[in-house]
């Protein structure tokens, strides 16, 4: 039975997308995930959502307890995830608004806890595959659903994940568009090792909504800016998530 961990969490507490909507106050071995669950069912199908950064954004990047969120969403049941994002785009062609399903990431953390192995059992080592950390199957309903409603969109991109909460230097902008990247947050790399880790399906939309500080024909990326074009697209990242979920089997 399919059962739909939604991470993010912006928009999609609206009563009218998540039916018979609940809340779970729940623990895990890692401690407590970053909000209580959000259990309901969306066109039918179960999903329980998960706010990355509490629900009222009180988390900094560094202190979410990524294990803990991953290992609650596993323990509530759940199948597949998907993931929600704002980021800042490292590219031209990819503008303010457009949504990208990332396909690859770089982990650029220093402080996270990014396994849930703090020591292995005797000649037990557990090393997790990465090769391809977002499930292309996820990851193709996303792009079908996305043309299908004519979003703007991009097929693939490789997000940089960053300590944060700082934003980058424009020396740090310009080297992480050398090393390939194409989008930037400060989330993604670790939800993304600990799902692979736990055998959970993962895939995540990345709105941009800036350009960093690697335009000089641009001001330099605000928080206050994220939020306002955030606020302004949020309604695709919810309008994709609704029509892409009932396809998921």
């Amino acid at each position: 039975m399919v059962k739909i961990g939604i991470i993010g969490g912006s928009g999609l507490d609206d009563p009218k997308i998540i039916e018979n909507a609940k809340d779970i106050e729940v623990d895990t071995s890692y401690g407590a995930p970053s909000s209580p669950l959000k259990a309901g069912k969306i066109k039918g199908v179960d999903v329980v959502l998960l706010a990355r950064h509490g629900r009222q954004h009180t988390i900094p990047p560094t202190h979410v307890n990524f294990r803990a969120n991953i290992m609650a969403l596993k323990e509530a049941g759940c199948t597949h995830i998907l993931a929600t994002t704002a980021c800042g785009s490292l590219r031209q062609e990819i503008g303010r608004g457009d949504l990208v399903i990332v396909d690859q990431f770089i982990d650029f953390t220093r402080h996270r806890q990014v396994s849930f192995y703090d020591k292995f059992e005797p000649h037990k080592a557990v090393h997790t595959p990465m090769a391809d950390p977002f499930n292309e199957n996820l990851r193709k309903i996303l792009i079908k659903t996305a043309e299908e409603l004519k979003i703007r969109h991009h097929h693939k991109g490789t997000v940089i994940t960053i300590e944060g909460a700082r934003f980058s230097t424009r020396a740090e902008s310009r080297m992480f568009r050398q090393w390939g990247a194409d989008v930037i947050n400060m989330s993604i790399a670790p939800e993304a090792i600990l799902a692979g880790e736990a055998g959970i399906p993962y895939a995540a939309v990345a709105m941009s909504t800036d350009y960093d500080c690697w335009k000089t024909d641009e001001e330099p990326v605000t928080w206050e800016a994220i939020l306002k074009i955030f606020g302004k697209n949020v309604e695709k990242v919810t309008k994709l998530l609704v029509e892409a979920i009932p396809k998921i089997k």
